[in-house]
């Protein structure tokens, strides 16, 4: 992935222990890659089996090279890329996911209204699970109440969780 100025990738040994914790979840699953970037979480469902993934991003030169790696990958049928706010992306969403990564940037303060609007609007499954990776100074993200903490790691400055979606 050529540089995009303001992107963090999730690092390497950090994706490889989501996708061991998503490793049951992952195959089939409709996914939503919110503050995609590089695309490498939502490109690494998809090579997991995932059966699609919307990659949201506000950055045009990171949709263009997620586009190329989709081409490259023979998967453009699989994945959608879509040029606006993970807010507004939302705001028009009406199919639900399976599993949703929610990666901004640290310290903009996206993650609890980004749930708050995956919630509110009914767009996760019962039993979903969404990944929220943070600065690991950040505290803690309010979530819905009917998510419940399953999985938490800090690794460096980053602090990323798994939440299973529950009945509300």
């Amino acid at each position: 992935f050529a540089p995009v100025d303001g992107l963090r990738p999730t690092g390497d040994r950090i994706r490889e222990t989501l996708f061991n914790w998503l490793d049951t979840y992952i195959t089939g699953a409709r996914c939503a890659d919110l503050f995609a970037g590089s695309g490498a979480l939502g490109l690494e469902a998809l090579s997991r089996g995932a059966e699609h993934c919307d990659f949201v991003d506000c950055k045009n030169a990171a949709l263009t090279q997620v586009r190329n790696h989709l081409k490259t990958f023979e998967a453009l049928g699989r994945g959608s890329c879509h040029a606006v706010s993970a807010q507004k992306f939302l705001q028009a969403a009406s199919v639900p996911y399976d599993v949703a990564f929610v990666d901004p940037p640290f310290k903009l303060q996206l993650v609890e209204p980004v749930c708050a609007a995956l919630a509110q609007k009914q767009l996760l499954r019962e039993d979903a699970l969404v990944y929220v990776e943070m600065g690991a100074t950040e505290p803690p993200p309010g979530v819905p109440p009917a998510w419940s903490l399953y999985r938490e790691k800090v690794s460096g400055g980053v602090v990323y969780r798994l939440f299973r979606v529950g009945r509300t």
